[in-house]
């Protein structure tokens, strides 16, 4: 499982986590190239089946459409690690504070995973179709690219590797 948060790298604790979402697979298998937007999401549909948004979609660093996660993350304890030196436990209560045993957020942000949520902006007509191919693989713990006509909010990336009921 994969968390997509928001918050300063900096910070061991926040609030803000109802805005935190939670892929229980891995999106990037079942996500569509950019590229191939307009032959392969049908009706909203990607082949794998899952919904396209197109106010609100998700971008991963190679360029791969993803389904977005589901929202909100649950509160509950989440041990959680980027896959470098820091695993810890991260808390999320009912009222979205979110706080870390040890290590920043940065810490246990998963570098090589860029993941960012787009939507048109009011009045144009940003869609994936407006992505520079170019601008893609973005590298290890860079800012995804934007794109005209489209909005952006960049998520880290957290690996989940166990849960805890509270």
């Amino acid at each position: 499982q994969f968390i997509a948060a928001l918050g300063n790298p900096k910070a061991s604790q926040g609030n803000g986590a109802e805005q935190w979402g939670i892929w229980k697979v891995d999106p990037g298998p079942r996500g569509v190239w950019s590229k191939q937007y307009s032959k392969e999401i049908v009706n909203n549909k990607a082949p794998a089946g899952w919904e396209f948004d197109p106010d609100n979609w998700w971008l991963e660093e190679h360029g791969l459409i993803m389904e977005a996660p589901e929202f909100p993350l649950k509160a509950g304890r989440y041990l959680v690690t980027g896959g470098r030196m820091t695993t810890t436990g991260l808390t999320v209560d009912a009222n979205g504070n979110w706080k870390l045993d040890k290590g920043s957020l940065y810490d246990v942000t998963h570098l090589p995973c860029c993941a960012a949520r787009y939507g048109p902006i009011p009045g144009e007509h940003g869609s994936p179709l407006t992505a520079n191919l170019s601008d893609f693989p973005v590298a290890p713990g860079a800012i995804m690219p934007r794109f005209s006509g489209c909005n952006k909010l960049d998520y880290a990336v957290l690996f989940v590797v166990g849960t805890q009921k509270v």
